[in-house]
């Protein structure tokens, strides 16, 4: 068996874009879906995915690892997010000729079942602070068990104490609002300075958080260390992860035990393959695995095997963008009681309608915010 093409496909998804990689063989029957979706870089990811494809004509799709380390080394320019993503949705479609080719669910190839479903959790009021307890009391009727919120960037212009202040206020709305059994998590998207995530720490240390993620920006990870000394005296775990790409990134990470929690995305992490390895780094130092996910289906399925196979699982991050997520999957799969149930077809387990894909083409839409204080100065997303 030999790849005979890569294609690229972009639909609307709500809220943002999805990009899917195709990967065709010369056994017509035998074909396999990825997916790398980058918001705001959706062009420039297609290109990418198109330059990597070209070196992978002609070549045997089943040998995994060693696609993975030429897509990665070839090139002497290494990683990044872009690369990266699209070695991701490569990487992905591979595994999903492989099982399709052994006749088996891709978490059976990576070493069997480790659990039978996966728990999700769903956002509440991410984008509009004034509806968290009215979602979330509608996400927990439909029986969900984990909600996460935060990062709010219409309070960009408050000073650090006012937003710190602010948040504790609304986490204790939320928590009041579900009662004592949900899981809670608050999204910072890494926007406080060591000492201002320390204020906010304190401020929500009554509401059981389950974990506080990206509480500082991820491009140093010694400031995670004061943060971290704060955590563990409240009993808040800490997470990060969404932008790391590479076991070599974690590694330092992990090795310092500066979170409880990492979250490499299946789209942005290299895929399935090097996921796999990046969660074998943290099993070795006691830290839970919870990809981020707010993509679509194919990074659902991926990390959803990678949870089905992987001991140190935490919980897997679900947005429902419907009607579009079920409208461009042949066969949807089942969520019940907050759980995916991850279905026993071979490969990825996910087919998609071309025909629904031509019908939603992408859009334009407001990623990038322009946020500034009230000086003017550009803020952090």
């Amino acid at each position: 068996m030999r790849i005979t093409a890569v294609d690229t496909f972009i639909m609307w998804g709500n809220p943002r874009n999805w990009v899917f990689v195709k990967i065709s063989t010369d056994e017509p029957e035998i074909y396999g879906w990825g997916e790398a979706t980058l918001e705001g870089k959706d062009a420039t990811v297609r290109t990418a995915v198109g330059q990597l494809g070209e070196a992978l004509i002609g070549k045997d799709p089943l040998e995994t690892e060693r696609l993975w380390q030429s897509l990665y080394k070839d090139g002497f320019w290494k990683g990044g997010v872009v690369i990266n993503t699209a070695i991701a949705g490569i990487d992905q479609a591979l595994w999903d000729i492989k099982g399709k080719h052994f006749g088996a669910p891709v978490y059976q190839l990576l070493g069997g079942p480790a659990r039978d479903r996966i728990r999700l959790y769903t956002h509440v009021g991410i984008y509009e602070a004034h509806r968290i307890a009215t979602e979330a009391q509608r996400h927990v009727a439909a029986g969900f068990t984990a909600l996460k919120t935060g990062a709010w960037a219409t309070d960009e212009h408050m000073g650090d104490y006012q937003h710190a202040a602010l948040l504790g206020e609304r986490i204790a709305v939320l928590r009041q609002a579900v009662g004592q059994d949900v899981d809670l998590m608050i999204d910072n998207h890494g926007k406080s300075r060591p000492a201002q995530a320390i204020r906010q720490l304190h401020a929500v240390k009554d509401s059981r958080i389950t974990f506080f993620e990206e509480p500082v920006p991820p491009d140093n990870i010694e400031a995670f260390r004061p943060v971290r000394e704060t955590a563990r005296e409240l009993g808040i775990d800490l997470a990060t992860g969404e932008r790391y790409f590479t076991k070599w990134q974690y590694a330092p990470l992990l090795a310092g035990q500066y979170v409880d929690v990492i979250q490499p995305d299946l789209c942005h992490a290299g895929g399935i393959t090097e996921v796999k390895k990046i969660a074998a780094l943290a099993e070795v130092h006691h830290v839970l695995v919870a990809p981020h996910n707010p993509q679509g289906p194919l990074s659902t399925a991926a990390a959803a095997h990678i949870g089905m196979s992987v001991p140190n699982y935490l919980m897997l991050e679900y947005v429902p963008s419907q009607p579009y997520r079920d409208k461009v999957v042949k066969e949807p799969w089942q969520i019940k009681d907050g759980y995916l149930h991850v279905p026993d077809r071979p490969g990825l387990g996910v087919d998609l309608d071309e025909d629904v894909i031509a019908a939603n083409p992408p859009r334009s839409f407001a990623y990038f915010k322009n946020l500034r204080d009230d000086t003017g100065a550009v803020m952090d997303v």
